[in-house]
């Protein structure tokens, strides 16, 4: 008898190229002078670029400018680095990306016990003089989601500058409002290695020479770019939302009456990222004992799994550190249905039922 397909239940780490983001690619190999050459084939090359990069914008629905990089943690470093505000504030549950990036003085502020940022907190962070603050869009761990319209206002107020992180939100939920926004192709669909900042207003940001009109160097990837602009473009992701947050509805009930729990219940989470705790078995022997039977999953950031340090996402949002560490991520892209849930969740019981049974 052969072995099930294997589910694939880690999206937000990342997705599988979407079939029309893999022709746009093909296509774009064909174009293969550099888009920075002045002959007719590197002009042939640089129109291409610049339609991709039309689509991008238009599929975000973004009228300001686009800088092509290499992926969301590349924009996040540009917008980092160069913003031109004197103090720099991150959100405590932001990720290791951007933690990097905003460098050990960035002032942090506080999140409260479903991972929203307490407004107060940076209020009293952004009195100290104009600054950039970078937040999440949503939450790669947990899939929180943050009220960026609020937190914008309060930015603009005091005369500094909002760095939105969209990695997860972008293709899927509407973009904010925001004078950076860093967006990842490989969370959407696209191809690993390529994202974009997008910029309000680039007087400030300082420039720094070579490619992007100035703002970023290195030779543009124009096969990535454009298998970005198709998987935007696509709309997958952002037509799935409504029946996933239906399977991820489905999904928390389930776990909840399972008698494990759903991280930030009670507060607005994206669709296609879950993070639920199994009491009593640890986060790795849950990702282990799923992926043996043929169900990949996280304990948490990629970027990050690996280690076996509690999640620091969930600590500042107080989780008790024995409930933490019981934690594993699931996460959706557009193709999964019900039978995907039905067969995960017998996994998860599976292994629930088998921790109590050796506990009894």
């Amino acid at each position: 008898m052969s072995a099930p397909e294997r589910l694939y239940l880690d999206h937000a780490a990342t997705t599988p190229v979407l079939p029309e983001a893999r022709a746009a690619m093909a296509a774009a190999l064909e174009t293969w002078a550099n888009p920075s050459s002045p002959h007719g084939d590197g002009r042939r090359a640089r129109a291409a670029l610049e339609e991709a990069r039309k689509t991008i914008a238009d599929a975000l629905r973004w009228r300001h400018d686009v800088i092509l990089t290499s992926g969301a943690s590349e924009a996040i470093h540009i917008a980092a680095s160069r913003a031109k505000a004197e103090h720099r504030i991150i959100g405590s549950t932001e990720h290791d990306a951007v933690v990097a990036a905003m460098g050990a003085d960035a002032s942090l502020v506080a999140v409260d016990a479903n991972g929203i940022i307490d407004l107060d907190a940076l209020d009293a962070a952004l009195a100290a003089g104009p600054a950039l603050f970078a937040i999440q869009q949503a939450n790669n761990e947990t899939g929180v989601i943050q009220r960026l319209g609020d937190i914008y206002e309060r930015v603009r107020a005091a005369g500094s500058l909002l760095l939105a992180d969209c990695a997860q939100g972008a293709g899927k939920l509407p973009l904010p409002d925001a004078d950076f926004i860093a967006v990842s192709a490989h969370k959407l669909g696209g191809p690993p290695g390529v994202g974009a900042l997008l910029v309000k207003n680039l007087a400030t940001i300082e420039a720094s020479g070579g490619q992007e009109r100035g703002y970023r160097r290195g030779t543009e990837n124009l096969p990535g770019v454009a298998g970005l602009a198709a998987a935007l473009d696509s709309g997958r992701f952002a037509d799935a939302l409504p029946r996933l947050a239906d399977l991820r509805a489905q999904l928390d009930r389930e776990i909840n009456a399972s008698g494990g729990a759903v991280i930030a219940e009670a507060t607005q989470r994206i669709a296609t990222i879950g993070a639920y705790a199994m009491p009593g078995v640890a986060s790795a022997s849950q990702v282990i004992q799923l992926d043996l039977a043929g169900i990949s999953v996280s304990a948490g950031s990629a970027c990050s799994s690996g280690s076996l340090k509690p999640s620091r996402i969930l600590a500042a949002m107080h989780v008790p550190a024995d409930a933490a560490g019981s934690v594993i991520r699931v996460s959706f892209g557009p193709d999964i249905d019900e039978a995907d849930i039905t067969r995960f969740l017998a996994a998860w019981r599976d292994i629930a039922d088998r921790a109590k049974a050796r506990a009894a």
